[in-house]
């Protein structure tokens, strides 16, 4: 009887991963994948790591669209990765989510400051926000790989193995088009996050208001007194031709600007008072 190999799986891997249809992939091709600087500084972590071989994997996995499904939620990102099985593997990466007590050092820091809070509604990562969290003794970004919960279903007994290392990539590219999932992965979606910003830098509409829709039919009337002190002296209706250069020409001996004055006097009051 043949004793079965204890290292099976690591044959089976060198086959190649079956190929997904429609699975999700960076566009990236080739370079750098982060092109923003936040999701630059999450990828960062796990390109510190020194794990080689196993990270260019996790990005030609990346990059071929293995990875099936891929979920952010506050605390962590779940993803179902393809490989040479037919099942595929689940990977999740695990950050600390912070409670209402931590996030509302943070927002409250955040709406003190109008360019904090004016980037955050232009969907973009304000540049200070790391020191943000800082005063707040928090980190918005894993430092080191302490800071993570890696795990995956394959039998690579690395961590990360290429599975996890595919799912840092996709989530960068994902953090490039939406910062908001890195603050969702510690707590706060964007909705959410979005509309307390909103409330802590409004104000309270003032009391003893009248509705506006009270008052259209007199929105566009003259207040008390207010005709008289702009009508002023009444200008003559003919007062114009006045100004009017004398003309070259005469109509029948008659100046061309005193038979025009009758007609504009006519103008002015035409039930002649």
């Amino acid at each position: 009887m043949v004793e079965p190999d204890p290292f099976w799986w690591r044959d089976e891997e060198s086959s190649g991963p079956r190929r997904v249809e429609g699975g999700i992939q960076i566009r990236n091709t080739r370079g750098k994948v982060a092109r923003t600087w936040w999701s630059g500084r999450f990828l960062a972590v796990v390109e510190s790591l020194g794990i080689g071989g196993r990270l260019s994997r996790g990005r030609s996995y990346a990059r071929a669209g293995q990875i099936v499904s891929l979920d952010v939620d506050a605390g962590g990102a779940v993803a179902q990765v393809q490989g040479s099985r037919p099942q595929p593997y689940k990977a999740r990466i695990g950050v600390p989510a912070y409670g209402k007590a931590e996030w509302t050092q943070v927002l409250d820091t955040l709406a003190a400051d109008a360019s904090y809070a004016a980037a955050l509604l232009a969907g973009e990562m304000p540049r200070g926000i790391e020191d943000v969290f800082d005063r707040a003794g928090l980190s918005l970004f894993p430092a080191t790989a302490r800071d993570l919960v890696m795990d995956c279903s394959c039998p690579d007994f690395a961590v990360p193995c290429k599975h996890l290392a595919a799912v840092f990539y996709v989530l960068a590219e994902r953090f490039d088009a939406d910062p908001f999932q890195i603050l969702a992965l510690r707590g706060r979606d964007r909705e959410t996050l979005l509309d307390d910003l909103r409330a802590r830098r409004g104000s309270p509409a003032p009391t003893g208001v009248t509705p506006l829709a009270d008052l259209l039919d007199t929105y566009f009337v003259a207040g008390p007194g207010l005709g008289e002190r702009i009508a002023g002296p009444r200008t003559p209706s003919d007062a114009l031709l006045d100004q009017v250069p004398e003309f070259p020409v005469a109509v029948r001996g008659a100046s061309v600007v005193e038979l025009l004055r009758p007609a504009y006097q006519a103008l002015a009051d035409p039930d002649g008072e």
